[in-house]
């Protein structure tokens, strides 16, 4: 019933929505990065560039088509992006082109990362209502549960206290004075046992 409290450390929870940034930094660094060993104008790294880029989004749509996993098209598009923003990137002398493609980059990014995140609350939502819903299912069963047994319990004790208070008031009985237990047995009473048949 009690379940521990365990804090996520700020860490765990900003990473996962810093992720879209962090990639298309990193993707902007390596790019400009291969912009000053070689590839600034090179047509042949741009050709492979749109090469890789293209294969990527074949990919991404042959995925859609086969098997309809919206996770593997979605990295299919991203890659192919990341692909086209890195050829540009690196192929360009300037650093206006590659900042706008990355803010673009960046903002799609997240919109893609969104619906997910959206999807990923949306199932944490409901399994934890469910959890909830289960739990106070069983908890309502362990209430009824205690309830019966308490009031077997207590049926028990009220049984033994009236066999308990009838035995004291026939021996209470038998021994006032002017008790006859014959006169009981001529009325019709069940029997009672005498101190003879006792010893007996």
């Amino acid at each position: 019933m009690n379940e521990p409290i365990v804090a996520r450390h700020w860490l765990a929870i900003v990473t996962p929505k810093a992720a879209p940034a962090i990639a298309t930094t990193t993707v902007l660094a390596l790019a400009r990065i291969w912009n000053a060993n070689g590839a600034e104008h090179s047509v042949g790294n741009a050709a492979l560039m749109t090469v890789l880029s293209a294969g990527a989004a074949a990919a991404g749509v042959a995925a859609g088509n086969s098997t309809g996993d919206s996770v593997l098209v979605g990295t299919a598009f991203a890659a192919s992006g990341a692909l086209a923003f890195a050829g540009v990137a690196g192929y360009t002398d300037g650093l206006p082109l590659p900042l706008l493609l990355w803010s673009l980059a960046t903002a799609g990014a997240y919109a893609l990362a969104a619906r997910y995140w959206r999807t990923d609350r949306r199932e944490t939502v409901t399994y934890e209502r469910d959890m909830t819903d289960r739990r106070e299912e069983r908890a309502h069963v362990e209430r009824v549960e205690t309830l019966r047994a308490t009031t077997q319990v207590e049926v028990a004790r009220t049984g033994a206290a009236y066999a308990e208070q009838l035995a004291a008031a026939l021996v209470h009985r038998a021994t006032l004075p002017g008790f006859d237990p014959a006169a009981l047995e001529r009325t019709g009473l069940p029997e009672l046992p005498t101190t003879e048949r006792k010893s007996a």
